[in-house]
């Protein structure tokens, strides 16, 4: 994305941001789901506060890790997507 030493494009930029975003708001998104999976039934069944706990904990941390775990999964694949083939090299996949 990178024009050898010279400055990005609006249009690289902009793509750039609402590639986070998306990585953003997917991830929240995604995390949100699974950590109301682990923990409603907890609320919906009205489980004991030694159940509870654990599950919100536990919910709490699969939720967290799921959150990176596609951030970082959205943007690499992302600048291994908008590498533009460079004209005059032959392409090793033909």
């Amino acid at each position: 994305m990178e024009n050898y030493g010279g400055r990005r494009r609006q249009a690289e930029r902009d793509a750039i941001t609402v590639e986070i975003g998306y990585a953003l708001f997917s991830a929240a998104f995604a995390a949100a789901v699974l950590f109301g999976a682990i923990v409603g039934p907890a609320y919906v069944f009205d489980v004991s506060d030694g159940t509870r706990g654990p599950l919100v904990g536990v919910g709490s941390t699969v939720a967290v890790v799921l959150f990176f775990a596609r951030v970082v999964s959205v943007l690499t694949r992302f600048r291994r997507t908008s590498q533009p083939s460079q004209p005059g090299r032959t392409n090793p996949d033909s």
